[in-house]
């Protein structure tokens, strides 16, 4: 049977364990620590202890039920100004397909003030379930609000898998949700599959600057969590009578409480194109030239000629680190890896040749 036990003689009463459980179990009796009656056996009190006061000892049928209680796939989808990210959309599809190989069920976390109009567009993309935390202080992003109501929900459905986009937003929520679940996570993956033997996730991201492909999984920690870039995963097209579940969310005011507060949002407004959205770019390299004869100027403007360019989305120009960090035109958005990750679609990157003069 398991069971937690703090050896009297070692403790000193720093109350570090008290600070580490997340469910107010431990107090402290004349100078010692005492576990209460509704401690979990989560493991949060154990590391903390410098002084190995504290013994957990859990048999392998506990740690084996502690994985299998969770089950599904969840998205956090994001949204700005009642805006969804183009990442939640992709993520989505590739939600579905994961969950449908785990023969389990895809559910969508939806956070903001006055988004739950948003909900039955995220069904249409593929969810089952969209648990909509709706509130006037959530309106805005912020760390603290935001990464609590995840991690509440974390905590009381337990899902299995939970996906975010690599954006500035799930970069900086997803990692403080990690921790308050106590469980791993991936950074900018561009690849996700099931592992056939065991189902893990099977998180596969570049490492060494790129130069080799690393797959990662999971296998003691729920849920297993990964964000992945924008322009990666392909969106499913929105099927209008898909049919599902909202549920709406009640977190307490105490966890939406932040240390930080709002002031304002600032557009960039430098580019009219946002270089991750464009379906063509024109990049060029240090053949540039001069702004009037510059083959990737030329080559820009033609292909806003062409027919297929007139039916797609704008097209704009690109280039690596020597050209944006120089004083060529308009400091063009560069793809490269100190910049903007694009996506690699068939002659939707063309090259802009031009010997150096």
């Amino acid at each position: 049977m398991s069971s937690i036990e703090v050896i009297r003689d070692r403790c000193v009463g720093c109350e570090l364990c008290i600070s580490a459980c997340l469910y107010d179990a431990i107090e402290m009796r004349d100078g010692i620590a005492v576990i209460k009656d509704n401690c979990t056996l989560c493991g949060a009190c154990v590391e903390p202890c410098k002084f190995d006061a504290i013994i957990l000892r859990l048999d392998a049928q506990h740690e084996r039920a502690r994985l299998e209680d969770y089950r599904g796939v969840w998205v956090v989808a994001e949204q700005r100004g009642g805006e969804m990210h183009g990442v939640s959309y992709e993520l989505l599809g590739k939600g579905r397909e994961l969950a449908d190989t785990l023969e389990t069920s895809l559910s969508a976390v939806l956070i903001g003030a006055g988004v739950e109009g948003l909900a039955q567009d995220v069904i249409a993309h593929g969810a089952d379930t969209v648990y909509v935390v709706d509130d006037p202080s959530l309106a805005h992003y912020l760390d603290e609000p935001y990464a609590a109501a995840v991690a509440s929900l974390i905590e009381e459905h337990k899902p299995e898998i939970v996906l975010t986009g690599a954006t500035s937003i799930g970069r900086s929520l997803i990692p403080r949700v990690a921790i308050r679940a106590r469980t791993g996570l991936t950074a900018d993956c561009t690849g996700l599959a099931i592992d056939d033997e065991e189902s893990l996730l099977l998180q596969t991201r570049p490492a060494f600057g790129g130069n080799i492909m690393a797959t990662i999984v999971c296998p003691n920690h729920r849920p297993q969590m990964a964000t992945v870039r924008h322009k990666v995963m392909k969106a499913l097209d929105p099927d209008a009578s898909r049919k599902g579940e909202i549920v709406k969310a009640k977190i307490g005011a105490d966890l939406l409480a932040s240390r930080s507060e709002f002031v304002e949002f600032v557009k960039d407004l430098t580019q009219t194109v946002n270089i991750a959205e464009a379906d063509i770019i024109v990049s060029g390299g240090r053949g540039s030239v001069a702004p009037r004869t510059s083959s990737s100027s030329r080559i820009s403007r033609r292909s806003w000629a062409a027919p297929s360019a007139r039916r797609a989305p704008p097209s704009t120009r690109g280039g690596s680190r020597t050209p944006t960090r120089s004083d060529r035109p308009a400091r063009p958005s560069s793809p490269s890896s100190t910049s903007r990750a694009v996506s690699r679609a068939p002659s939707s990157t063309w090259p802009a040749c031009n010997r150096p003069r």
